[in-house]
C-alpha cells in the first residue's frame, strides 16, 4: 500500500489546526483551560476572606528558631559547624546519638515570653512565626504522641502555650512553623518506602504528623495558620492524596486557617505550583532571604520574603559570621517587600538560656524606633502602580503615597513618575511632623506621563531613612 506523505501531512496539520482552534475558542469562554487535577490548587486567585485580608495588612512579622540546638549553637567539642545551626544534628561530625541526649540540657530559665513578645510589639510587629517542631522532632509543647518534648526536658513546661498566651496579649496574632521532617521518629524517611516493613513504618510516621497538627489546633485556637517546612523529601511529596485530604481536615477544624504553599504536592510531583501553574494553598513562601525585584516576579500571589540578620543563621548561633545586616538594610527589604504586595518576617534565634542576643535586641529597637513614626506607610498599603526611582521605594493606601527615602539625591529633588490616566498630587508633607514641601510641575515624558518632583529642603540632613506623604486629587 503506498502513502501520499504530502496529503497525510497536511491532513495532520489541518486536524491540529482544528484541534488548537478548538481549545483556544474553550479558553476564551471560560476564561481559562487547564488539566483536570485532583490534588492541585483548589482556589484560582488570592482569598478575599477576613483573615486573608488581615494577613495581607501585617507589614512586618517575626520569626523564633528555636529549640535543642540552640545548645551548641553551631559548636561541637571545639568545632564550628558552618551551616545554619538548627541543622547542625545533619553534620558528620556530630553524634546523632548524643545530639538526640541534649534535651536532657534544655533548660531555659531565662526565658520570658512575655518580654519577647512585648519587643515584639515596639518592634511593629503584627504577627509572628514560632517553631514548634523543627527537623529534629524535639517538640515546644507537652505532645501526647511523642516523649522527645518540652515536658521530658529540665525545664518540663509548655512553651508555645506561654508563646501563644504573651503574644495574642500584645495584639499580635501567632502561627506555626511545623517540620514535615522528623529525624527523632523511627518511621521517618526521606525516600519513598519500597519494603513491606517500610511501608508499615511510614504509615505509623504519616499517623502521627497527622494526630500533632490535629492537636496543635485543638490545643491552641489561637493560632491563625500553618508556616511548614520540609516538604521536599520523595516520600512526602509521593503522599499527594493522603496530604491534601490532611489540608482539608485542618481547615474543617479552623475556618480561616492560613496554609503556605509548602504543604504539599500535586498527584503530577509539583510543590508550590502545581501542574497548571496555580499556586497550591494560600501564600508562596518561595521568598526565603530574598526578594522578587518587581511586581510580575510574584505572580498575583500574596507572599512573604523570611529574612535573616546575618546570612542564613536561623537557630542560636554563638559565633556570627560574614556580613550582619544593619536596620536600615532590613528596613528597606521591608519596604521592598510591601512596595510589591508582600510581607517581611524577620528571624531571631535565641540562645539556651531563652534570651534574645543583644545584637538582635538593637537592632529590634532600631526598626521600632523608626516603625513608631513610619508606621503609616507599611500596615495595610501595598503596591503603589509608580514607577520605581533610585532614591528609594513608594507604598500606596487609596490616594495616600508614601515615599520611603532611602538615597537622598545630590540635587535634593525626588523625580516621581504618574500615569497619564492616574490622579495628580497635590500636597507632599513629612510624616514624621507633617511639614509641607513643594511639589514642582516636571511636564510629560515621551509616553505622556505626568513627571512631579519634590523639593527637599536645604537646610537639612538626614542620617536615617525618612517617608514623605503624598496626597493625590
Amino acid at each position: 500500500m503506498k502513502y501520499n506523505f504530502k496529503n497525510l501531512i497536511r491532513k495532520r496539520c489541518t486536524i491540529i489546526l482544528l484541534v488548537w482552534g478548538i481549545t483556544s475558542l474553550i479558553h476564551a469562554q471560560n476564561g481559562r483551560h487547564s488539566l483536570p487535577l485532583k490534588h492541585g490548587a483548589h482556589r484560582i486567585g488570592v482569598r478575599t476572606d477576613e483573615q486573608m485580608e488581615n494577613w495581607r495588612g501585617y507589614g512586618l512579622g517575626q520569626f523564633i528558631h528555636w529549640g535543642v540546638y540552640s545548645i551548641p549553637g553551631g559548636i561541637w567539642k571545639g568545632q564550628e559547624y558552618t551551616g545554619a545551626a538548627e541543622w547542625i544534628r545533619s553534620w558528620d561530625k556530630m553524634s546523632k546519638e548524643e545530639y538526640d541526649q541534649l534535651y536532657k540540657q534544655f533548660d531555659p530559665t531565662e526565658f520570658d515570653a512575655q518580654a519577647w513578645a512585648w519587643q515584639a510589639r515596639e518592634m511593629g510587629v503584627r504577627y509572628m512565626i514560632f517553631t514548634t517542631k523543627h527537623h529534629d522532632g524535639f517538640c515546644l509543647w507537652p505532645s501526647r504522641y511523642s516523649d522527645y518534648t518540652v515536658a521530658q526536658s529540665p525545664y518540663k513546661r509548655d512553651i508555645l502555650r506561654q508563646i501563644v498566651d504573651a503574644y495574642t496579649a500584645e495584639g499580635i496574632d501567632v502561627y506555626f512553623y511545623f517540620s514535615i521532617i522528623d529525624w527523632n521518629h523511627p518511621g521517618y524517611r526521606p525516600a519513598v518506602p519500597e519494603t513491606e516493613e517500610q511501608k508499615t513504618k511510614y504509615e505509623l510516621f504519616k499517623t502521627y504528623t497527622r494526630n500533632q497538627l490535629m492537636e496543635l489546633l485543638n490545643s491552641y485556637p489561637e493560632a491563625k495558620g500553618f508556616w511548614f517546612d520540609g516538604s521536599w523529601d520523595k516520600a512526602w511529596i509521593n503522599e499527594a492524596e493522603w496530604a491534601d485530604k490532611l489540608g482539608k481536615e485542618l481547615r474543617e477544624i479552623r475556618p480561616g486557617l492560613v496554609i503556605g504553599s509548602r504543604f504539599r504536592a500535586d498527584e503530577y510531583g509539583n510543590r508550590r505550583y502545581d501542574q497548571n501553574g496555580d499556586m497550591i494553598d494560600d501564600y508562596d513562601q518561595a521568598w526565603e532571604r530574598e526578594l522578587p525585584d518587581r511586581l510580575e516576579d510574584v505572580l498575583g500571589n500574596d507572599w512573604e520574603c523570611v529574612m535573616t540578620i546575618p546570612e542564613n543563621q536561623w537557630g542560636y548561633q554563638a559565633n556570627w559570621r560574614g556580613y550582619v545586616k544593619t536596620p536600615y538594610d532590613l528596613i528597606e527589604m521591608m519596604m521592598k517587600s510591601i512596595s510589591l504586595n508582600g510581607n517581611f518576617v524577620l528571624n531571631f534565634g535565641p540562645d539556651p538560656s531563652g534570651k534574645i542576643r543583644p545584637e538582635e535586641c538593637e537592632i529590634a529597637a532600631e526598626i521600632g524606633k523608626w516603625m513608631k513614626v513610619n508606621g503609616e506607610a507599611v500596615y495595610g498599603t501595598g503596591y503603589s502602580g509608580l514607577k520605581d526611582q533610585g532614591w528609594g521605594l513608594i507604598t500606596r493606601k487609596e490616594n495616600y503615597y508614601y515615599l520611603s527615602v532611602f538615597n537622598v539625591p545630590i540635587s535634593r529633588k525626588l523625580h516621581i513618575e504618574f500615569p497619564k490616566e492616574a490622579k495628580k498630587p497635590v500636597k507632599a508633607t513629612f510624616l514624621s511632623n507633617g511639614d509641607p514641601l513643594k511639589i514642582i510641575d516636571g511636564g510629560q515624558t515621551k509616553k505622556r506621563n505626568s513627571l512631579f518632583k519634590i523639593e527637599l529642603p536645604e537646610n537639612r540632613s538626614w542620617e536615617e531613612p525618612f517617608v514623605i506623604v503624598l496626597e493625590t486629587e
